[in-house]
Protein backbone atom coordinates (compact mmCIF):
# COMPACT_ATOMS: atom_id res chain seq x y z
CA UNK A 1 0.00 0.00 0.00
CA UNK A 2 1.01 3.43 -1.12
CA UNK A 3 2.17 6.39 1.44
CA UNK A 4 -0.51 9.48 1.05
CA UNK A 5 0.68 11.50 -2.09
CA UNK A 6 2.98 14.39 -1.14
CA UNK A 7 0.63 17.00 -3.06
CA UNK A 8 -3.58 16.72 -1.99
CA UNK A 9 -5.33 19.92 -3.31
CA UNK A 10 -8.86 19.96 -2.49
CA UNK A 11 -10.73 23.28 -3.32
CA UNK A 12 -14.10 24.42 -4.76
CA UNK A 13 -16.13 27.55 -6.22
CA UNK A 14 -19.56 28.36 -6.74
CA UNK A 15 -19.90 29.21 -10.07
CA UNK A 16 -23.69 30.90 -10.76
CA UNK A 17 -24.19 29.04 -14.28
CA UNK A 18 -25.79 25.36 -14.62
CA UNK A 19 -23.45 22.58 -14.23
CA UNK A 20 -23.70 21.27 -18.01
CA UNK A 21 -21.92 24.98 -18.76
CA UNK A 22 -19.03 24.58 -16.39
CA UNK A 23 -18.49 20.91 -17.73
CA UNK A 24 -18.70 22.04 -21.40
CA UNK A 25 -15.18 23.71 -19.73
CA UNK A 26 -13.62 20.39 -19.31
CA UNK A 27 -14.94 18.11 -21.94
CA UNK A 28 -12.44 19.21 -24.67
CA UNK A 29 -9.33 17.83 -24.37
CA UNK A 30 -7.59 20.65 -26.42
CA UNK A 31 -8.34 22.63 -23.19
CA UNK A 32 -6.52 20.88 -20.92
CA UNK A 33 -2.88 21.76 -21.49
CA UNK A 34 -3.85 25.09 -21.28
CA UNK A 35 -5.55 24.93 -17.29
CA UNK A 36 -2.58 22.28 -16.65
CA UNK A 37 0.30 22.93 -18.92
CA UNK A 38 2.93 21.00 -17.26
CA UNK A 39 0.23 17.99 -16.99
CA UNK A 40 -0.78 15.16 -19.07
CA UNK A 41 -4.36 13.72 -18.49
CA UNK A 42 -5.79 10.72 -19.23
CA UNK A 43 -9.84 10.25 -18.45
CA UNK A 44 -10.41 7.66 -16.44
CA UNK A 45 -14.17 8.61 -15.70
CA UNK A 46 -16.29 10.92 -17.81
CA UNK A 47 -19.39 11.72 -15.99
CA UNK A 48 -20.42 14.44 -18.32
CA UNK A 49 -22.16 16.75 -16.50
CA UNK A 50 -21.05 15.73 -13.02
CA UNK A 51 -17.23 15.72 -13.93
CA UNK A 52 -14.27 14.20 -14.75
CA UNK A 53 -11.70 12.25 -12.93
CA UNK A 54 -8.26 11.84 -14.77
CA UNK A 55 -5.11 10.19 -14.51
CA UNK A 56 -2.16 12.60 -13.93
CA UNK A 57 1.24 12.47 -15.64
CA UNK A 58 4.26 15.05 -16.11
CA UNK A 59 5.53 17.01 -13.70
CA UNK A 60 2.70 15.23 -11.02
CA UNK A 61 2.22 12.06 -11.14
CA UNK A 62 -1.73 10.51 -9.53
CA UNK A 63 -5.12 11.59 -10.16
CA UNK A 64 -7.39 14.56 -10.37
CA UNK A 65 -10.92 15.36 -10.11
CA UNK A 66 -13.15 17.58 -11.51
CA UNK A 67 -16.91 17.04 -9.77
CA UNK A 68 -19.79 19.30 -10.49
CA UNK A 69 -22.75 19.50 -8.04
CA UNK A 70 -25.50 21.04 -8.88
CA UNK A 71 -26.66 24.14 -5.92
CA UNK A 72 -29.43 26.64 -5.82
CA UNK A 73 -29.31 28.21 -9.37
CA UNK A 74 -26.03 27.29 -10.04
CA UNK A 75 -22.62 24.94 -9.51
CA UNK A 76 -20.07 24.26 -6.82
CA UNK A 77 -17.18 23.04 -8.84
CA UNK A 78 -15.26 20.57 -6.77
CA UNK A 79 -11.28 20.08 -7.57
CA UNK A 80 -8.87 17.63 -5.85
CA UNK A 81 -5.30 16.14 -6.99
CA UNK A 82 -3.73 14.31 -5.39
CA UNK A 83 -0.22 13.50 -6.35
CA UNK A 84 3.68 13.23 -6.31
CA UNK A 85 6.42 15.25 -7.90
CA UNK A 86 8.29 13.25 -10.48
CA UNK A 87 12.17 12.19 -9.92
CA UNK A 88 14.55 12.03 -12.39
CA UNK A 89 13.75 8.65 -13.10
CA UNK A 90 10.52 9.85 -14.43
CA UNK A 91 8.85 8.06 -10.97
CA UNK A 92 6.81 9.40 -8.24
CA UNK A 93 9.44 11.05 -5.80
CA UNK A 94 8.25 12.45 -2.70
CA UNK A 95 9.95 15.67 -2.19
CA UNK A 96 10.82 16.75 1.08
CA UNK A 97 8.21 18.20 3.29
CA UNK A 98 8.90 21.62 2.76
CA UNK A 99 8.78 21.44 -1.08
CA UNK A 100 5.77 19.43 -0.89
CA UNK A 101 4.06 21.97 1.06
CA UNK A 102 5.32 24.62 -1.39
CA UNK A 103 3.92 22.60 -4.32
CA UNK A 104 0.83 21.96 -3.01
CA UNK A 105 0.26 25.82 -2.20
CA UNK A 106 1.33 26.54 -6.01
CA UNK A 107 -1.43 23.97 -7.00
CA UNK A 108 -3.90 25.75 -4.52
CA UNK A 109 -3.44 29.14 -6.30
CA UNK A 110 -3.24 27.13 -10.18
CA UNK A 111 -6.95 26.20 -8.94
CA UNK A 112 -8.28 29.07 -7.94
CA UNK A 113 -6.85 30.70 -10.95
CA UNK A 114 -9.26 28.58 -13.13
CA UNK A 115 -11.79 28.95 -11.11
CA UNK A 116 -12.30 32.67 -10.56
CA UNK A 117 -11.56 32.67 -14.77
CA UNK A 118 -14.17 30.59 -15.06
CA UNK A 119 -16.59 32.68 -12.45
CA UNK A 120 -15.40 35.39 -14.61
CA UNK A 121 -16.48 34.12 -17.70
CA UNK A 122 -19.20 32.30 -17.09
CA UNK A 123 -21.22 34.21 -14.77
CA UNK A 124 -20.79 37.40 -17.60
CA UNK A 125 -21.30 39.97 -14.25
CA UNK A 126 -24.43 38.09 -13.46
CA UNK A 127 -25.70 39.53 -10.24
CA UNK A 128 -27.09 37.36 -7.59
CA UNK A 129 -30.82 36.43 -8.32
CA UNK A 130 -30.42 37.84 -12.04
CA UNK A 131 -30.86 35.18 -14.78
CA UNK A 132 -27.77 33.31 -16.41
CA UNK A 133 -26.14 34.94 -18.89
CA UNK A 134 -27.03 34.17 -22.65
CA UNK A 135 -24.54 31.32 -24.07
CA UNK A 136 -22.34 32.28 -26.42
CA UNK A 137 -20.79 30.89 -29.43
CA UNK A 138 -17.35 31.95 -28.23
CA UNK A 139 -17.37 29.12 -25.51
Amino acid sequence: MSAMPSVDVVDEIFLAVPRERVAAEFAVPARWPQLWPDLRLEVVTDRGPQGVRWTVDGALVGSMEIWLEEVLDGTVLHYFLRADPVGPDGRPAPPSARRAAAESRRRQRAAKTIGFALKERLEGGREPGAPPAPLSDAG
